[in-house]
This record gives structure tokens, sequence and C-alpha cells, in this order.
């Protein structure tokens, strides 16, 4: 089922009429060569095509009817007012970039919106309709990684930059990345190393563990990746690892399991409604009352959903919580804007999409053009830009962002100052150290054209 809406806004032409010969030879001269190769070049995906008028198209998959559709719908709601921010010229995206003025390189963006179920096979229809019925010249969205694994090999074949959002499987940019593909947030690798030695700290070394893990890349490749920084630096060792299939919703036998396997610690993988649902039922068995849990990659609403009684003192690793904003003045201009529209504090699917698509409108405007192997490149200079988190870039040999993860600890109930107060904020950990060398997890990026 697909949601096509469109933001009416007005039009700027990126190069007013009545430029004399002289002037045009100025612009030639301080602009990219390829603001001026128009459609003499060689069309790649849909460029020209999608480019021609004076709007291009943007398809946005995200899941609205399954376990993750409440994190989809707060994906949509950053996607939704990035997009209004960029065809209005407001002043928060001029902030993130000062190369963004109205528009795309003076183009309106439309869009359409998909419910990709969270299955990859329906994220690749939704996605191919965008790209052939509208000659998308960029695709967004995901919460599954297996969905952003399956939309990154669309991208590559149809030549179509796709930009993740929610993504947490180590191959996205690892072994299944491709040229065509730019992933924004936090990953297994980085979500590991950045929890692991506050989880020492906290609770010491010799620890026995328990992981509930969903049954595909994530949920594989964060186990993974939490296993071997926790046994290397602390000598934790795994007593159990249950593995549930997407959408479980009776977690029982998993938790009987746990509960005779001796663990300290329960370190929860799963995301979206499996995440609520293994807590809540986690705890009903009494087991976070002998067991620590922690929570590597943090699920959007997760607090809401389960109570501040629950993850009170529960640590976890998240891509941007909202009390940053005392920390970086954009993320408060971005809380501003998104609780005045939806009134509360924006989780961090919503903050990630909106980060996406102003990171790529800066890639545009310095590309010059809309022709994606142009494009491709401008992302690939590492070029740093403000962000929600701080200054941020992508690294050209895997497209994946340099930047933060934020570690948080829940809150007891009586220590929030409103309703949206769950956590605290531990550290801010810098990216770049916690970031595996850009071929250790098999990343051969592919073609431009």
């Amino acid at each position: 089922m697909r949601d096509w809406s469109e933001v009416p806004v007005s039009r700027r032409t990126l190069l007013r009429t009545g430029v004399g010969l002289a002037g045009t030879q100025l612009l030639s001269a301080l602009l990219p060569a390829a603001a001026f190769a128009g459609n003499s070049r060689e069309p790649v995906g849909t460029y020209p095509e999608g480019a021609s008028g004076s709007s291009v198209f943007v398809g946005i998959g995200a899941p609205r009817t399954c376990t993750y559709a409440a994190q989809g719908e707060d994906e949509i709601k950053g996607y939704l007012l990035a997009i209004e921010h960029l065809n209005s010229g407001h002043p928060l995206m001029h902030r993130i970039s000062s190369r963004i003025k109205k528009g795309v390189l003076g183009k309106e963006v439309k869009y359409g919106v998909a419910d990709s179920e969270a299955k990859p096979n329906t994220a690749v229809q939704a996605h191919s309709r965008f790209i052939s019925e509208n000659k998308a010249i960029m695709i967004t969205g995901s919460v599954s990684s297996a969905v952003a694994v399956a939309i990154n090999k669309l991208a590559q074949s149809k030549k179509v930059i796709y930009l993740p959002c929610i993504s947490g499987s180590n191959d996205t940019t690892g072994k299944d990345c491709v040229r065509y593909s730019f992933r924004e947030c936090f990953y297994a690798e980085t979500a590991a190393n950045a929890l692991t030695p506050v989880l020492i700290k906290s609770l010491g070394k010799n620890r026995k563990i328990a992981f509930l893990t969903p049954d595909y890349t994530y949920g594989h490749t964060v186990r993974q990746s939490m296993q071997d920084a926790l046994g290397r630096q602390g000598s934790w060792t795994v007593v159990t690892n249950q593995i549930s299939p997407l959408g479980t919703t009776d977690f029982s036998s998993y938790l009987l399991n746990v509960a005779n396997s001796g663990a300290d610690v329960i370190i929860n993988i799963n995301f979206g409604r499996d995440a609520v649902l293994s807590t809540k039922q986690a705890k009903q068995f009494g087991l976070l009352d002998k067991m620590t849990l922690a929570v590597p990659y943090n699920t959007p609403f997760l607090a809401k959903e389960v109570g501040a009684d629950i993850m009170q003192g529960v640590y976890a690793g998240t891509d941007y919580w909202w009390t940053l904003q005392d920390r970086f003045p954009i993320a408060r201009s971005f809380n501003d804007e998104f609780f005045r529209k939806h009134g509360y504090m924006p989780e961090w699917g919503a903050n990630a999409a909106y980060m996406q698509i102003a990171m790529w409108a800066d890639a545009v405007e310095r590309a010059g053009s809309f022709y994606p192997p142009d494009v491709i490149k401008a992302y690939e200079q590492g070029v740093s830009i403000d962000s929600t988190v701080g200054p941020v870039h992508f690294r050209a040999e895997d497209h994946q962002l340099v930047r933060p993860v934020v570690i948080v600890k829940g809150k007891a109930p009586g220590a929030m100052k409103n309703r949206d107060d769950f956590y605290d904020v531990v550290d801010v950990v810098d990216g770049g150290p916690l970031m595996q060398k850009p071929d250790a997890f098999g990343c051969h990026l592919g073609s431009y054209t």
C-alpha cells in the first residue's frame, strides 16, 4: 500500500534569467563543472529524466503495519519535516549546510511514502515502483537491516542513490555495501565498542551473558560484535544465545532458557515491538530482579512502552537522544521544530531521517548536479557537516558516516523532569576509533555507472 503525499512549495530557479555572457563565465569559474553538464551526460539510473523538470522525486519506504511500525512512523515524520524545510528554505537547513538555500539546486522536492512492512520483497517492489513510475532521483528509508541490504542491491542495480535510515547490521556497509548507498546511523560494531567499556566499568569482568537475538542480519552481527568486544575487553562469556524469529509475541520459552542459564547479564538485541514484548516478559518472569539488562541498539520508544520502572539503570547505545540539545545547538533547533509539529521530543529514527535528507541536499549542492556519480563523489570527499550530534562526515571507502555513539542510562521514574525525560546521557563517544578498518567486513563498493 502506498500513501502518496506531496508538500506544496514555491519554486526558485538555480540561475536567474538575464545573466549575460560575462556573468555566465564568472559562474562557470565558481561552480563545479557538473553544474553545467546538463543532459549531455550519458543517462544513469533515472538521470536526466528524473531531474529534468522543476521538481525531483524522492521515494520513502518505511514499515507502517508490522513489529517495527512505531519506529517507521517516527522515521517518516523526520523525512517529511526535512523535505518541508528544504522546500521552504528553512534556516535550520542552512545552519546544517550553508550551501542549502531553498529546494535542492533550486528544485522542489516531491515525495511518496510506501509501507515496506519490514519485508525485503515488499520494500524492493515499492522502491522499484518509485524508480520506474516516479523516476525517483533518490530513495530512502529502513528499520530492518534485511530491508536495507535488499535495497542496497536494488540501488546499485538501478543506479539510484539509496539512503538507509535505521539499519544496525555490520553488513549494510560491510559485505553488502554498494557504491549507491550511504548509511547515517551507528551500527553493531560501533555500538559494541562504545557500550562495552561502560558495562565493564559498571559490572566488572568475568560476567556471564544471555543474548536475546532476532534471527536476521541485524541480530546476528550485533550479537557477534558484542560477544567479541566483551570477551576481549572483560573476559565475559556467553552461556546462552536465544534466537527468535522477527515478530515473536511469546518469548516464554526463550526466557525460561535464560532463567536456567546462570547468566548475570541479559543483552537484549531485539528491536521494535519485539524489544518491548521481550523486555516486559523478562520483567514478568522475574529475570530483571536477578540479572542486569543491557540494550546495545536502543529501540526508539522502548522506555515509553515498557516504563521507566523497568528501564531505570539500564545502559543502552543510541544514535541520538533529545537532551543532546544541551551540547549541540542544532539539536535544540531540530527538537523545537519537531516538537512544535508533533508534540513530543524526537526519537532517533526521526533524527536520522532528517539528517539523511539534509546531508543528501548538501552533497547534491556540492556536486552542482543530480548526476548520480557526481553526487556520490561529493559524498566521498569526506566533507564535514554540522549535525545534531556535532561534526560528521562519510568515509569514502565504505560509505559509513563517521559519527559518535550516544550511551544513555535509564532514569528512575522519580528523577524524570518531564514525560520524555527517560535517560541520562552517560557519554557521547567519538565514532572514529569505534569503527573497524574499511575492508574488515568485506566491503567492495562496485561501480559508479
